[in-house]
């Protein structure tokens, strides 16, 4: 199992929104780097960190879990989308996505200024400058770390 980051702001899509309607495709995703972390890298069971990001404070909020396997993003083919690309087609789609679930909201989230205070979560590619990403892979002690520093037993 390989565990992940996921970034969504939470006036369009937070924890609470995953929470009520438990499952959810993650479109929108418009980098290729992270669009290669769902459509090639992610498998069902693997866990994210979920991710406020554009909030006062930003920092982590939950945790969700990959479920099924990735299909092309829909909202690439709707001309009304903003996520619309017309140049991808049905036949050959640029943009894939995976759908998560929800598994736990913590009692309170953890900063980015705390993830960035730890000697050890401050290694994570979250806390490093410049990086905008909003998928990205964590490594397994740091998954841990945050998990027990929320008080979340998986």
């Amino acid at each position: 199992m390989r565990h992940w980051l996921i970034k969504s702001e939470p006036d369009v899509f937070g924890i609470d929104h995953l929470a009520k309607v438990k499952r959810e495709p993650w479109s929108g995703v418009r980098n290729y780097q992270a669009r290669n972390y769902m459509w090639k890298e992610m498998k069902p069971g693997d866990l994210a960190l979920f991710y406020h990001s554009n909030a006062k404070p930003p920092g982590v909020t939950g945790i969700a879990r990959v479920v099924g396997e990735p299909y092309p993003d829909p909202t690439q083919f709707d001309a009304k989308s903003e996520y619309y690309d017309p140049k991808s087609k049905p036949e050959n789609p640029r943009w894939w996505l995976t759908d998560f679930e929800f598994v736990a909201k913590f009692k309170e989230m953890l900063t980015l200024e705390s993830l960035k205070a730890d000697t050890l979560l401050s290694e994570m590619m979250v806390c490093q400058r410049g990086t905008r990403l909003s998928i990205t892979p964590v490594d397994p002690l740091h998954f841990k770390r945050v998990c027990k520093l929320a008080g979340w037993k998986s």
